[in-house]
């Protein structure tokens, strides 16, 4: 690199995992002696870590490139990750905003890849992500969130869901190695982190390409480690969820009863055409051994409306099924069409209107349900790991989460972040908050 200062700038798009990578550069950047500044006009290199999961997220993931170079036609415009897979794996055209394309396992080359780039040599990064077998290994020592660290440990998924491009762009399930984790965690814990979230492309998955690991032992492993009071999982697969399973981590009191477990749809035909491999009997069986083995756990998932062949009597099959098992919080999708899939080419594609229509009523379901759960809260003692200062109409109250998710506010002109405080929860303050006192 020349004499003066490069500055860089970073924009992330998408999951946890992205945020994980987009802050592995940034550090990998600043060691190497860039300048980090905002991601407005005025930095040389611009870095966009892209996202393919939906319609939108191809949108947004060119916005932002063309964004960066208005901004600075003369900047270097580095996009990395999925966006970039996916429209070599689909046959696009990669964006004429673009300088230099980084794929996904290629990230922890940034600088070399910088490096080579200003001498003329390259400006492509991109193995085949499909037959790769190695973890690219990322590591932090800290991160943007004040007292919630994401850990990335597995990268890649093998269950190709007949909507989904993400086994395309991610390649076969790679584990990261456990003693690496763990080292990892201990860093953040001496950094003063009391709450990692374990994330990966198919967090189940972790371990089946290593010899003894899984998620089990890479769990119980975490939990030796001194300073970590909590360990969230990220999205699971509810088959992982055995008798076995749920009954070893019950075990574990630093293990938050906040279980994200993907359904999709509650319908056992749109199961199959999505390619699921369980039925929503199997998921109920599921959700019943969790509420067996913890109290009152916060069951959260994602669901996709409109999925290609939908009709109304599975669609209120599906309606049903949520309202049977009362999620603290669905997540809604739109079926988005990914070019390339198998669900891309199905007949009886759904219109737009009627996705929307299914969409907003089960976003009032939602809504009613995490209410309930609230409901439930009240008068109980809650444990909360403050994180920040809110005003709400003048009113100074600190915000935190509860192991099991749920937002809870306390008035309070004193700075509590990163402090565990017990209250009683009287009520809800707004927008799905309790207020503890």
């Amino acid at each position: 690199m020349n004499n003066m200062t490069k500055k860089a700038a970073l924009h992330n798009l998408g999951c946890k995992v992205n945020a994980y990578e987009t802050e592995s550069m940034q550090q990998m950047l600043e060691q190497a002696g860039y300048e980090i500044v905002p991601f407005a006009p005025g930095a040389d290199i611009y870095i966009i870590n892209t996202c393919t999961v939906t319609n939108i997220a191809d949108r947004k993931s060119r916005q932002m490139l063309h964004k960066a170079k208005k901004m600075n036609p003369e900047a270097v415009v580095v996009a990395a990750g999925c966006y970039v897979e996916s429209e070599k794996y689909t046959g696009g055209k990669v964006d004429d905003a673009i300088d230099i394309v980084i794929g996904n396992n290629c990230k922890k080359d940034l600088v070399e890849i910088l490096e080579a780039y200003e001498e003329g040599k390259r400006s492509e990064a991109v193995i085949d992500i499909n037959h790769t077998k190695e973890y690219e290994e990322l590591n932090l020592n800290r991160t943007a969130e004040h007292t919630r660290a994401y850990v990335k440990v597995q990268d890649g998924c093998n269950q190709f869901c007949s909507y989904c491009i993400i086994p395309y762009t991610r390649g076969r399930v790679r584990s990261r190695k456990l003693q690496d984790v763990y080292d990892e965690v201990v860093r953040l814990a001496q950094a003063g982190y009391h709450e990692v979230v374990l994330t990966g492309i198919h967090l189940s998955s972790y371990g089946v390409d290593l010899e003894e690991e899984n998620l089990l032992t890479l769990i119980e492993k975490i939990h030796e480690i001194e300073g970590i009071e909590r360990i969230r999982l990220g999205s699971l697969e509810p088959r992982i969820m055995t008798e076995e399973f749920v009954a070893a981590i019950a075990k574990l009191p630093k293990l938050c009863p906040h279980f994200h477990l993907s359904l999709q749809s509650g319908c056992d035909e749109t199961l199959k055409r999505m390619n699921r491999r369980y039925t929503a009997d199997e998921y109920y069986e599921v959700c019943k051994r969790l509420r067996k083995y913890f109290d009152n756990p916060a069951l959260t998932t994602d669901v996709i409306v409109g999925f290609a062949g939908e009709t109304e009597e599975e669609f209120a099959e599906c309606k049903a099924f949520l309202e049977k098992i009362e999620f603290f919080e669905t997540h809604i999708f739109k079926f988005s069409i990914r070019k390339g899939t198998r669900a891309a080419k199905m007949e009886n594609q759904v219109p737009d209107q009627i996705k929307t229509k299914r969409s907003n009523e089960l976003l009032a379901l939602n809504e009613k349900n995490s209410v309930k759960y609230l409901q439930e809260h009240f008068g109980k003692e809650l444990e909360v790991l403050m994180e920040e200062k809110m005003t709400v109409s003048e009113e100074t109250y600190f915000v935190g989460h509860t192991k099991e998710y749920i937002r809870v506010a306390v008035k309070t002109e004193e700075n509590l972040t990163n402090r565990f405080v017990t209250v009683k929860a009287k009520g809800i303050l707004k927008d799905l908050i309790l207020l503890g006192e």
